[in-house]
């Protein structure tokens, strides 16, 4: 948790030492979340927390913060590094312990008494982050500091944190007087309402519609399809079987499903979340936000939310960012046109007159995929198990940065969640919990969190680190299949928790994950890159019954479709990036259902492709300012991963320990501590152009 994640006022981590540590003073209480944690590594006693602690501890953790930063602003000693920025980092120790179970618990186990809490809380968050961030005192001692900065003797990381807190406030409005400092804040709380209600609104359409099937419509469906949809049944207390809208559960009924109708509803649900009207529906809601963050902009001396938002990332303007998305459209437009022909041929085949459409594109897809290079995923599916792509991830981690992985026997929040210790040598690294299984308490998509983020400032805080996914549960006994595509993603998320576990800065503030939102992708993409390096799924992609490793011919005929349908794919993903950008450019739309439409037609999307993100189920973009007007970001880290990689195939060893060192020490364990062009040139000795993603994409035309 931190203020550059989530608007939970300057939240850090770090031990709370303004005169009377609080552990020691409220260790006595009953609330567990303020008492001494006797746990492993001081993992949350989930076992004793209950939904009612939660209110009281925030009260209190309120009340904790502001005691601090009161101390901090009225202080009469001189403005120093130690009295001012030190002491903010040490400020919100309860709010970050607090803050940190709630949040992950609302995404990953969700309950109406939290959800409830939640969005009592959030305008109190925004209120409490106004009131922080607009202080006129405490601004003055960071102003300044940072006026005379390069007079303090500070280290780089010291002045990299100074300038981050200056610009953190600025941004904030420290700078804002009278009217426009309320306006500011007023607008703060409002956007924090709004994107709680969008996230609480997706996740109610998300768990409340199924599809309730008989066994004779899952004619025609793999069997591993068929045990989900009938372990989502039994999820819900029914005999039979269901699709629901998790994507591990959906996307492969889409592609095996001989059913054109049952696809299409299935697919237009999918499509529909957030837009059935009613109480659940996000239209108005992203109407409001695109308005408020508009004006926020303006309030703060900007054109755009987009120019805004993007000053402090690495692309740092709009047009940046739409040269890139543009050198990426087209080459993937024209490939996936080419690849609908090739699919309505399939369709018209199958006596189906009519013109291709989204919930036809992945099963004939699919059928496309093993005419071209002999590929089933009813196939290969067995050969991916949850666990054993668990272990290769690990193993991973092992080769490139010396890291071991011990389970650890421990309560956790849910069941289908597991932790372990993750040791260097004899050092402890951090505490890793994975949850990976979908259920309707659980919103949807794949992530990493923490519930405690590394620093050094008063003793060395490893992290309590946390990856979440929505892979479909097998039945019990049986061992969860994966998709590649499902492989990929726990991959990817287990890059974010290598460079969360590997921080090693002194400051919470910019310790892991805490970077510019278009270089946090990078640590993850790039390591998605090592499961696709044949001695790694030589080992570790075995049958899930025979326990045989993968064929060299099925692993070949694997890695040679690697690019299959990537113009789909990239059509997809860069339409939405490209809304998201329209939005937050241009003026604002009265109607952001039509302005989506008008953009995807001038861009001439291809008719069978829907956004992967739709406007009313965007979270990335209108559940909180994260990836708002930022989505580009996984094709811009993509980009710097795809040469990344590439630094480690020009030596002929995936796992070069040279470039594995540089790697970690450059890019994994430097947390925001560097500019981030920096870090990577470190790494790289220089910045990469498109060309990389479009060739390791295959849309150069080679």
């Amino acid at each position: 948790m931190s203020s550059r994640d989530l608007a939970l006022a300057s939240t850090k981590s770090g031990d709370y030492v303004h005169h009377k540590p609080y552990l020691e003073r409220l260790m006595t209480k009953s609330n567990p979340l303020l008492s001494q944690w006797n746990t492993p590594f001081e993992i949350p006693p989930f076992d004793l927390i209950k939904d009612a602690h939660f209110a009281p501890a925030f009260d209190e953790a309120f009340k904790q913060s502001r005691a601090a930063i009161d101390i901090v602003a009225n202080a009469d000693d001189a403005p120093s590094f130690a009295n001012t920025i030190e002491s903010l980092e040490r400020a919100d120790a309860l709010m970050d312990r607090v803050a940190g179970v709630f949040m992950n618990l609302v995404g990953s186990n969700s309950n109406d008494a939290l959800e409830a809490l939640q969005r009592d809380l959030a305008p109190k968050w925004a209120a409490f982050n106004s009131e922080t961030m607009m202080n006129a005192k405490l601004f003055a001692r960071i102003d300044t500091l940072f006026a005379d900065r390069d007079n303090l003797g500070l280290t780089s990381e010291q002045l990299r944190v100074l300038e981050l807190y200056h610009e953190m406030f600025t941004r904030s409005g420290a700078k804002l007087v009278g009217d426009a400092r309320d306006r500011l804040a007023a607008i703060s709380q409002r956007l924090a309402e709004l994107g709680t209600a969008f996230t609480q609104n997706l996740l109610a359409d998300e768990r409340t519609w199924f599809m309730e099937l008989s066994l004779d419509d899952m004619a025609g469906c793999p069997d591993f399809l068929i045990s989900s949809a009938h372990e989502a049944a039994l999820e819900r207390d029914m005999a039979g079987y269901c699709i629901t809208l998790s994507r591990s559960l959906i996307v492969p009924f889409l592609q095996f499903s001989p059913r054109r109708d049952l696809r299409e509803l299935a697919f237009k649900a999918w499509a529909a979340r957030g837009e059935n009207g009613g109480d659940t529906d996000n239209r108005a809601i992203v109407t409001e936000t695109l308005k408020l963050r508009q004006e926020r902009a303006n309030l703060l001396g900007y054109d755009t939310f987009s120019d805004f938002k993007l000053a402090t990332e690495m692309a740092k303007t709009p047009d940046a960012v739409r040269d890139l998305l543009m050198a990426v459209w087209e080459p993937a437009k024209a490939a996936a046109n080419k690849d609908a022909e090739k699919l309505t041929k399939l369709m018209h085949a199958d006596n189906i007159q009519a013109d291709l459409a989204p919930w036809d594109w992945r099963y004939y897809a699919e059928k496309l995929r093993k005419a071209e290079h002999d590929l089933d995923e009813a196939e290969l599916k067995p050969y991916f198990q949850l666990d054993q792509m668990i272990e290769a991830a690990f193993d991973c981690a092992n080769k490139l940065f010396g890291l071991s992985f011990t389970p650890i026997d421990t309560p956790l929040y849910h069941p289908d969640a597991r932790a372990w210790e993750v040791k260097k040598g004899d050092r402890h690294m951090a505490v890793f919990i994975g949850d990976y299984f979908a259920r309707s308490s659980k919103r949807s998509g794949a992530w990493c969190s923490r519930f405690r983020a590394q620093s050094a400032l008063d003793n060395d805080v490893r992290p309590i680190t946390v990856n979440v996914c929505n892979f479909a549960k097998a039945p019990a006994g049986q061992p969860c299949l994966l998709t590649f595509d499902d492989a990929r993603t726990l991959f990817h998320e287990f890059g974010h928790a290598l460079h969360s576990m590997l921080s090693d800065v002194t400051y919470g503030f910019i310790s892991g994950t805490s970077v510019a939102r278009d270089f946090v992708e990078l640590p993850s993409q790039l390591y998605e890159h090592w499961l696709s390096v044949p001695e790694v799924l030589e080992q570790y992609a075995r049958h899930a019954d025979t326990g045989e490793v993968i064929p060299a011919e099925l692993l070949k005929r694997l890695l040679a479709a690697e690019n299959f349908d990537q113009g789909f794919a990239t059509v997809e993903y860069t339409a939405s990036a490209l809304v998201d950008l329209a939005f937050h450019t241009e003026p604002t739309p009265k109607d952001p259902m039509q302005k989506q439409a008008e953009v995807l037609d001038t861009l001439g999307m291809p008719k069978a492709i829907t956004m992967r993100h739709a406007t009313p189920h965007f979270a990335h973009v209108f559940s909180g300012d994260g990836y708002s007007s930022a989505y580009y970001s996984y094709m811009w880290s993509e980009v710097m991963d795809a040469d990344a990689f590439d630094a480690f195939r020009e030596t002929g060893d995936a796992f070069n320990p040279e470039l594995a060192k540089s790697l970690h020490d450059n890019i994994y364990s430097t947390g925001g501590s560097k500019d981030p062009k920096d870090l990577y040139i470190a790494f790289r000795g220089g910045l990469p152009d498109v060309t990389a993603l479009l060739k390791g994409r295959g849309l150069d035309g080679t």
